[in-house]
């Protein structure tokens, strides 16, 4: 084999690693955005219901929130 062979060999098995390394890298920037994307529809989620608390809070009592005493059971 001609040092040439060697060199062409070398640099296509590089190649073929890289090549590998980018797949790899793809297959986890795509699993990573995946969760990206659950956790932004449940950010949304928790803030809705967080606007809808507030607003519940709000309409109940005028004054603030219930006292815990409010919340007592009858058998107390």
């Amino acid at each position: 084999m001609e040092p040439m062979d060697i060199d062409l060999q070398a640099l296509e098995q590089r190649i073929t690693d890289l090549e590998i390394k980018a797949s790899f890298a793809e297959d986890t920037v795509e699993q990573l955005n995946q969760v990206v994307v659950r956790q932004q529809a449940q950010i949304d989620r928790l803030v809705q219901e967080l606007v809808e608390l507030r607003d519940r809070a709000a309409s109940a009592e005028p004054g603030g929130f219930p006292s815990l005493r409010d919340e007592l059971p009858p058998h107390y």
